[in-house]
């Protein structure tokens, strides 16, 4: 139990994105960053602020995310 496939981040303002790239730093200091995938999206997020902070995946909204979330964990 308690294990998990996929980290999953929304931000909504401009001002709460650094916390993406700050859970992205702590699972990379706990050693969990090869564990696990981590996907962003929010409204002000974009595909290269993604890329700059070193998430795997960047959604758009929930129905991409969903699909997104199926192929990190290779299941399509």
């Amino acid at each position: 139990g308690g294990d998990f496939d996929i980290v999953g981040m929304s931000a909504l303002l401009s001002t709460t994105m650094a916390k993406q790239a700050e859970t992205i730093r702590t699972l990379q200091t706990a050693g969990l960053i090869q564990k696990v995938k981590v996907m962003i999206g929010g409204a002000p997020v974009t595909q290269g602020y993604a890329d700059e902070i070193g998430a795997d995946a960047y959604a758009a909204n929930a129905v991409e995310a969903v699909k997104k979330a199926a192929i990190l964990v290779g299941r399509t």
